[in-house]
């Protein structure tokens, strides 16, 4: 089993110790890469090239930097491009992103798939390419069809993977596997996997990002109130569960949204890797 984990650029050096703290923590878990996260219209590149170089410096772990589209220039992404390839990075996490607010120019590329074909016009093979997926469908997205056609653009651009928005309900991650498969994208999809640590900012997230949270799943967390820790055993219960399902039913890794947190992370991790999970190793390794 794989694993790789996503760190956002702190805003202040208690964030950052932090940040440190909890990839330290996680490197015991042998992850894949550590991803870094890319403000809206690149506001944090600062940033994240710093968590980028402390990262690989301080881990040893491969680091694929996000890097996004909208509201930068065609020479800015070039600049960033290949300060990466220059510094030996050899993943990228490649997506549209969004405007700040307040910014009205929106840059000389609309999608995600317009910055792979730059990327790959300007570096070859260089890159291993991530790109983003949505197993319940992007908030913007006219309709189902109209967003897996966006990724198949991704893919015909020259993306190497995808990596899905966090969703609760598995069968919303196979039935896209399905829709992918009939469209003929023949890339891995990684889940895409979010402890669940405080329901009313999950609850905010979710309504912005367009992942359901299930009826059942609310009422749930509701009752937990306030009692944070009672919020994170259920978690840490719900999305073993879900995780066990997602790997047991073919998905070749996992990416964790870790919030810059790892304890969540590792509670996950460890009943995964449980003398309870022996029938989840028995099943992944045979295939």
């Amino acid at each position: 089993m794989q694993y790789s984990f996503e760190f956002f650029p702190p805003k202040t050096p208690e964030g950052l110790d932090n940040l440190m703290k909890s990839a330290a923590a996680l490197v015991q878990y042998k992850p894949q890469f550590f991803s870094v996260t890319f403000g809206a219209g690149g506001s944090t590149r600062e940033g994240t090239r710093k968590v980028v170089t402390l990262l690989r410096e301080q881990t040893g772990v491969d680091v694929a930097p996000h890097i996004s589209c909208i509201g930068s220039s065609a020479e800015d992404l070039m600049s960033i491009i290949h300060e990466y390839k220059t510094m030996g990075i050899k993943r990228l996490v490649v997506l549209r992103g969004d405007l700040p607010s307040g910014m009205v120019n929106a840059g000389e590329f609309k999608y995600a798939s317009e910055l792979v074909q730059l990327i790959r016009y300007e570096t070859g093979d260089h890159f291993n390419i991530y790109v983003a997926a949505y197993p319940e469908f992007h908030p913007h997205a006219k309709n189902a069809r109209d967003d897996l056609l966006n990724l198949k653009r991704k893919y015909e651009s020259g993306a190497n993977a995808a990596i899905t928005q966090y969703f609760f309900n598995p069968d919303a991650y196979f039935y896209f596997l399905d829709d992918c498969v009939r469209l003929g994208i023949d890339m891995p999809i990684i889940p895409g996997v979010m402890p669940i640590t405080q329901f009313s900012r999950l609850a905010r997230f979710s309504d912005a990002c367009g992942a359901e949270i299930p009826r059942w799943l609310r009422k749930r967390l509701e009752e937990c109130g306030d009692d944070i820790d009672a919020i994170q055993r259920y978690s840490a219960e719900y999305i073993t569960d879900l995780c066990e399902k997602l790997l047991i039913g073919g998905a070749p890794s996992l990416h964790f949204y870790t919030l810059n947190k790892s304890d969540p992370v590792a509670a996950i991790y460890k009943r995964l890797h449980s003398e309870k999970s022996n029938k989840l190793y028995k099943q992944v390794q045979s295939k």
